[in-house]
């Protein structure tokens, strides 16, 4: 789904991705990142997981203004990373809410975005509403070698040998939307499959209870084989 120009659809999102204070924030919690040898989770990270969640809802038929709401929530959803990684989703919902309440945003919209954000990560998230379970689901399937921050092979640790090994990622829902399916191409001399589930088990645990409150079913597919 491209969000890119259609201001009239999405009239808060673009105003969000507008705004200065936003866009700091953003620059500087990915800041925290690379200090903390994380991944990528700046402006490429954030444009992935805004494409994903509005291909989501959009080909499941949501309106406009829940949509909108979702992309929001995606623009929105690490700020708390400049806070501390620790809790960020829990944090990074109460900067959502200063940030909208300032902007005159009403709270009718502010608690459904703050609602997702607050439960996006695995541990301590719950797809509570259809914007937090398309939110979970395309940001924990962010997967790609580009997400690796660190140039230098010799200091890759898991996180960024799995990332780095996946040269291909694709989401889809089926034509019949039943089924979303996570379609990966891993190059096994970077990273072993088995590694992938040793870091990420918990997140398509996540992406599972996301697509089932979504009424669909998750399938991980990586180098042509089901996985889950």
């Amino acid at each position: 789904m491209n969000v890119q120009d259609d201001e009239k659809r999405f009239p808060l999102y673009h105003k969000v991705k507008k705004d200065h204070d936003v866009n700091v924030y953003v620059e500087e919690q990915n800041k925290s990142m690379y200090a903390l040898g994380y991944t990528e989770h700046s402006f490429a990270h954030i444009g992935m997981v805004v494409d994903r969640t509005g291909y989501i809802l959009d080909t499941l038929g949501l309106d406009d203004h829940t949509i909108d709401l979702a992309l929001t929530a995606a623009y929105m959803h690490d700020l708390g990373n400049v806070i501390n990684r620790e809790d960020h989703s829990q944090s990074g919902a109460l900067m959502t809410f200063y940030l909208l309440d300032k902007m005159g945003v009403p709270a009718e919209d502010i608690a459904p975005i703050i609602r997702a954000i607050g439960n996006h990560d695995e541990g301590s998230g719950v797809p509570v509403s259809n914007i937090a379970a398309a939110l979970i689901l395309a940001d924990k399937s962010d997967v790609r070698r580009s997400r690796v921050q660190d140039f230098d092979e010799k200091n890759y640790d898991i996180h960024d040998r799995v990332n780095y090994s996946v040269t291909s990622s694709l989401l889809k829902i089926n034509q019949e939307h039943t089924a979303i399916k996570l379609k990966l191409e891993i190059d096994t001399r970077y990273g072993e499959i088995g590694e992938y589930f040793e870091i990420f088990m918990e997140r398509m645990l996540l992406c599972r209870k996301a697509a089932r409150f979504l009424n669909l079913d998750f399938h991980l597919i990586i180098n042509e084989q089901t996985l889950m």
